[in-house]
């Protein structure tokens, strides 16, 4: 530990350097380009989830047309693609729009008090050099957006499994990957049923580090969908109208596909089970049991729908290479998995891919004056201000279209405030819920770690300017219109007690 402490001022600080992270550092530097702005990265590289994850076969579930970024066309053929190529995508981000030059890498917050006095943040930094030497900062900042994901990235969901200890094999959990892990001619069973799962299955099974088989053990199937990795009529409007105006068409067309089938199977459920029956059965062997591998007791988007990219997942169960049962588990046995049926999952390999452990702020406890806040008390405003919270925002993105597309709306937002502070001298914008408004969970999907985090997650009000939408047509219209409204609190640093003022009396 070098004990020599430093302090920085800021007028923005933008915490992790993810994809959420990165988009809003160049939407804000492209905002204020004479304020300063800094980006902070806890670890030892930006990318965030796509650095972090590095499991056989890591990819984008949709298309990056719309998952990347409005400003920065992607360029690959693949729509749907692998981990290393959205990393690369990221880092060309950084350089192209001159993020590296207030990229902070190693630089993780412990701490964020907020001094009314001073109308400021003070962040706490622990920075390491590549020597891995710590040193203590300081960071003074005028307004914090929190950029760094909804997970813990230093632990996934483990369930506790009888047994555990008594496996002979390895047993791995996708989010720690060993480097280099050789699976090849092992007998892999994978435990889960969502995302992650259905992508490592095929790609276990590919090149010359094929395992010799994979199942895939689900205690509740998933809607699993067949989707083309090639977009050829993106490909087709980038070669007609160019690279920009062609990325932003396709932009178009996905977001308005993806919002179609979400509203129509959301409001006609049982035309969309039948739907996604009758495209899961094409894929699958003749007499393969659809009804109890492929039938979740759930309506589609009640939770996200996994994709399988020109539907590789099913091609390696009709090769007979992948298997997947649907059954509970008794306890791990020295030789694999015994089941509640009785049957025993021989194994040489177990992925625990049984899901994430759901985190707000990247683990920081903000406090206000130095009393603690608990997020799960706050309200959002816009779904990005926490009620009680003075300048911070934070970045949560949607459950039912691809999550970064509100990027763009959540700065616009960071961008109003930061502005009308900066017109009328005020320097503290607070979100002040209606005493007594009613409020409801977040999140409405039933996925296993969004129901065990609601009690540690913020809560979204019934109405403007507190309700968060889950599709991004919904949203965008409200982000359309004027963002400041009354329940938004502007004050000026004083000597007495500072004078609070809504956006009427403001005006």
């Amino acid at each position: 530990m070098n004990h020599h402490h430093t302090t920085e001022t800021a007028d923005i600080v933008v915490i992790g350097a993810g994809l959420s992270g990165i988009g809003a550092a160049t939407y804000l530097t492209a905002d204020f380009p004479d304020k300063k702005v800094l980006l902070l990265e806890g670890r030892d590289a930006i990318g965030g989830t796509w650095d972090l994850f590095r499991y056989p076969g890591i990819r984008s579930d949709d298309a990056v047309h719309h998952y990347g970024y409005a400003f920065k066309p992607w360029m690959h053929d693949d729509a749907i693609a692998e981990g290393a190529l959205i990393r690369s995508y990221m880092a060309e981000t950084v350089t192209e729009f001159g993020l590296d030059k207030i990229l902070r890498l190693r630089h993780r917050v412990t701490a964020a008090d907020w001094s009314s006095d001073e109308a400021q943040w003070t962040l706490e930094v622990t920075a390491t050099d590549e020597a891995g030497t710590e040193t203590r900062k300081t960071i003074k900042a005028g307004f914090v957006f929190s950029g760094t994901g909804y997970y813990r990235y230093d632990q996934g969901f483990e369930p506790h499994f009888e047994g555990r200890e008594d496996f002979r094999g390895d047993i791995l959990h996708p989010q720690h990957w060993p480097e280099d892990y050789d699976h090849s001619g092992k007998r892999v069973v994978i435990i889960g049923s969502g995302a992650t799962a259905v992508t490592m299955l095929p790609a276990m099974l590919k090149g010359e580090s094929a395992a010799a088989h994979v199942t895939m053990l689900q205690r509740t199937p998933s809607y699993v969908a067949s989707i083309p990795r090639v977009d050829k009529i993106a490909l087709l409007l980038m070669k007609i109208f160019g690279a920009r105006r062609g990325y932003a068409l396709t932009r178009i067309k996905n977001i308005r596909r993806d919002h179609f089938l979400v509203t129509v199977m959301s409001r006609f459920p049982n035309f969309g089970r039948k739907l996604l029956r009758g495209m899961t059965a094409k894929e699958l062997p003749p007499g393969f049991d659809v009804d109890t591998h492929f039938a979740p007791p759930y309506n589609p988007w009640d939770q996200r729908l996994c994709a399988t990219p020109d539907g590789d997942f099913f091609e390696v169960i009709r090769e007979g290479k992948a298997a997947v049962v649907t059954d509970q588990i008794e306890r791990f046995t020295p030789e694999g998995i015994l089941l509640k049926s009785g049957q025993t999952l021989e194994a040489d390999v177990i992925v625990t891919a049984t899901g994430l452990v759901m985190q707000m702020l990247g683990g920081i406890k903000p406090t206000v004056d130095g009393t603690p806040v608990d997020v799960a008390d706050t309200v959002l405003y816009h779904g990005a201000l926490m009620s009680g919270v003075p300048n911070w925002a934070m970045m949560l993105g949607f459950t039912k279209a691809t999550w970064t597309l509100r990027i763009r709306n959540v700065t616009r937002l960071v961008a109003d405030v930061i502005r009308e502070m900066d017109r009328k001298g005020y320097d503290t914008a607070l979100p002040v819920a209606p005493e007594g408004m009613a409020t409801q969970s977040l999140f409405d999907l039933s996925a296993g770690y969004m129901q065990r985090a609601q009690a540690e997650l913020p809560r979204q009000g019934a109405g403007k300017p507190w309700r968060m939408h889950t599709t991004f047509v919904r949203d965008n219209r409200l982000f359309k219109g004027r963002l400041i409204h009354r329940d938004l609190q502007f004050s000026k640093r004083a000597v007495e007690a500072p004078h609070l003022v809504s956006v009427e009396a403001a005006s």
